[in-house]
């Protein structure tokens, strides 16, 4: 697979992983065995479409544009280095995922408006998918393009997916803040060195 589409995925991976509701609810809905199956498919399929959304539109603008490429260039890695940051101070916090509270959709109709709910009305998500996968991915031919989009969108899938499925192994294991720790710590060298990569492309 092209190299790019693995850049996608890291970036996609890390942006998704770090703690908040919309994962905290996957989570919920896989324990609970409502609808798991259900709520990851629209959490992912609201991902793709954002995704694409943000490729499409950033990329034929940055196109046009040399000085909205630098505008996105030097945008996407103080945005990245920022993230970097707050993840960083993330690590440092005695936070874990909590599993108890929250909805607890109980139909089919629900459990989507649930889903929907959570990962449409986080401002957060149009910042990641839109803005910083946009801006990113944005700078690359149509070809590439598309494969740094697979490899985000892959990211989504494999994660949500992967959280539903896997929910009642792994709830005990991320109840533990050290964990969320390592993973906000991952997350942190992962977008800085990002960051370097996207000013020196």
């Amino acid at each position: 697979m092209n190299p790019i589409y693995w850049q996608g995925l890291a970036l996609g991976g890390s942006l998704i992983i770090a703690i908040g509701a919309q994962n905290a609810h996957v989570l919920r809905m896989g324990l609970l065995r409502r609808h798991a199956l259900l709520t990851a498919a629209i959490c992912a399929l609201c991902d793709i479409v954002l995704i694409a959304l943000g490729l499409l539109g950033m990329g034929a603008l940055l196109a046009a544009s040399p000085l909205l490429l630098a505008a996105a260039r030097w945008g996407g890695a103080a945005y990245l280095s920022w993230y970097a940051i707050g993840s960083l101070r993330a690590a440092f916090k005695p936070a874990a995922l909590d599993t108890a509270a929250g909805t607890g959709a109980g139909s089919r109709r629900q459990a989507l408006l649930a889903a929907l709910s959570f990962s449409l009305l986080n401002p957060h998500v149009y910042l990641d998918t839109v803005l910083l996968l946009g801006s990113v991915g944005g700078r690359y031919d149509a070809m590439a393009r598309l494969q740094f989009g697979l490899g985000a969108m892959s990211a989504s899938l494999l994660w949500f997916f992967g959280l539903a499925m896997a929910a009642r192994t792994l709830a005990p294991w991320l109840a533990r803040p050290v964990v969320w720790r390592m993973l906000d710590a991952l997350t942190a060298m992962t977008m800085f060195g990002l960051a370097v990569l996207l000013l020196q492309s």
